[in-house]
């Protein structure tokens, strides 16, 4: 599924977890890395205001839908795609990981949540290997030298995956970064996924998700803040799902 914004594009190329764990088990058998970013109507909105934005969804190898406007709208088009949201699949990969030796690495969010989060995957995870946790300071430039610093230190940990934590756009620039100073390492943004486990913040409950209402549950606990990110979100949903609905005319007229 292709999501355009203004004069570039947006492709959802992993359809499904199966496909997703195959690619990634490829690339660990090669030695090769990867970023993976999960799209949602946020980054749509952030990727028609940001040029950097857009470059660093550019040099992603790998993109699923997270969030059910994605999921619709791919449907819609005549192209579905599963549910994948980044926070769901840390423990998927984990287990991935673990099963094919590979040690993992955390960046972003605080030390407290990444000592947490280390402690809650490899205990539920058997044989994970959590090699390197890095909290970067107040004031991180994604795009400086800082950040090849700690890229640099991933990669010399012997991780080859990568969770980072940072929110969009910076964990998906850092993961294109990544791409070029680690290329050995797969990187996956994964937003608040690890303050889940630490307890540092709550998952919407499963009825909120299965109604698809997280939005609306995660809005009702910081209005403040997600009132207008959300409000954005629902200004392009109509477009958007138009243009899927179109695309799926011309394909059945073709």
């Amino acid at each position: 599924m292709i999501f355009r914004i203004g004069d570039h594009e947006v492709e959802v190329n992993v359809p499904s977890w199966a496909v997703l764990e195959a690619r990634i088990v490829e690339r660990f058998a090669q030695r090769k890395g990867f970023a993976l970013a999960t799209l949602n109507l946020d980054h749509l909105v952030k990727l028609r205001q940001s040029a950097p934005f857009r470059a660093a969804y550019a040099a992603q190898d790998f993109v699923v839908a997270d969030g059910n406007p994605i999921v619709w709208m791919a449907r819609l088009a005549g192209r579905p795609v599963a549910l994948i949201p980044g926070s769901e699949a840390i423990l998927p990969l984990c287990h991935v990981a673990a099963r094919h030796g590979v040690k993992v690495a955390l960046l972003g969010a605080s030390d407290p949540v990444l000592a947490a989060a280390k402690e809650y995957l490899e205990r539920e995870v058997r044989d994970l290997q959590v090699v390197c946790c890095l909290a970067p300071p107040m004031g991180f430039d994604v795009t400086g030298p800082a950040a090849d610093r700690a890229l640099e230190r991933v990669a010399a940990s012997g991780a080859r995956l990568c969770f980072i934590a940072m929110g969009a756009p910076k964990q998906e620039i850092l993961a294109a970064r990544g791409r070029r100073i680690a290329p050995a390492v797969g990187f996956a943004s994964i937003g608040a996924g690890l303050d889940f486990f630490a307890g540092t913040q709550k998952r919407a409950p499963g009825w909120a998700r299965r109604l698809s209402l997280e939005w609306l549950w995660r809005m009702a606990g910081d209005p403040k803040r997600l009132g207008p990110r959300y409000l954005k979100c629902m200004a392009i949903l109509p477009g958007q799902m138009l243009r899927a609905l179109v695309s799926r005319l011309r394909s059945s007229d073709a």
